[in-house]
């Protein structure tokens, strides 16, 4: 596993991009962001449907993101519930909100993989000799239930195997900061030595998850959302106050950014 840390791109939209997949894979992956200091009062660039910003401001945000990026007419996203459910989609136009999905695979261009964070980890896939991308969401629940194995077995249902995929675990809680009780390490099957409290490092773990089930390509963010609040939401160092970014991973139609996979 090596180190990888997401670059700001420029733009109105606030937005940290994987440093290469664009130009090494032809595919557009990345996470946004709060885009102001907390301190200021502002929820900045908020993108959470369920959040206490009004909803006139959060569909005027979401029109401006899906405007970032040309190539796409397609936009999937899930109402996550922590669980270990990952959809193949065919493509299709317009933006949809699916219920109860925590991971997305797709093979079509212009179809954009999206998941909302804010200290859960996305989990970006892809298999660039089979043109094939997805994006999982995984908290301590989808990790302990293996919702990166659920992905990379549906992916291999689609022709890609463990070693054909690339994987990165983008801005989430570092341990020092992601704080648990017992039933979160043992759920994660990790000893809860002595009397607590613990501090569990979910990348680490995923990447760990990774490397058993045979990918060898991983890289972890070196971006956390609890101590850089500044420019990431963060759940738990807000109090369950705090917004959403939302990860996302395309393959743009041709001509919509990046080269070909």
């Amino acid at each position: 596993m090596r180190p990888a840390k997401e670059s700001l791109l420029p733009g109105t939209v606030p937005r940290y991009e994987i440093p290469l997949w664009r130009e090494r894979f032809g595919v557009i992956a990345g996470i946004t962001a709060r885009g102001v200091d907390p301190a200021l009062g502002s929820r900045g660039f908020d993108l959470g449907l369920w959040t206490a910003a009004p909803v006139g401001e959060v569909m005027g945000r979401w029109r401006q993101f899906r405007s970032s990026e040309p190539g796409f007419n397609g936009w999937i996203l899930g109402h996550q519930v922590h669980g270990t459910r990952v959809a193949w989609h065919k493509g299709g136009e317009g933006w949809r909100l699916l219920d109860g999905l925590d991971g997305h695979a797709t093979a079509t261009p212009g179809s954009m993989l999206l998941v909302t964070v804010a200290d859960c980890v996305p989990i970006y896939l892809v298999a660039p000799r089979q043109r094939v991308v997805a994006l999982l969401h995984a908290g301590w629940r989808g990790t302990a239930g293996g919702i990166l194995a659920r992905g990379i077995e549906l992916l291999g249902s689609h022709g890609v195997a463990p070693t054909d995929l690339v994987m990165h675990c983008g801005v989430a809680i570092c341990g020092p900061c992601y704080e648990v009780g017992a039933e979160v390490m043992t759920g994660c099957s990790l000893e809860a030595k002595g009397g607590g409290p613990w501090h569990l490092d979910l990348r680490h773990q995923l990447g760990e998850q990774a490397l058993a089930l045979g990918v060898t390509d991983i890289s972890t963010s070196q971006w956390c959302s609890g101590h850089d609040r500044p420019p990431f939401y963060s759940h738990r160092a807000s109090g369950g106050t705090d917004g959403r970014m939302v990860a996302y991973l395309g393959i743009p139609h041709s001509g919509g950014g990046g080269n070909p996979l």
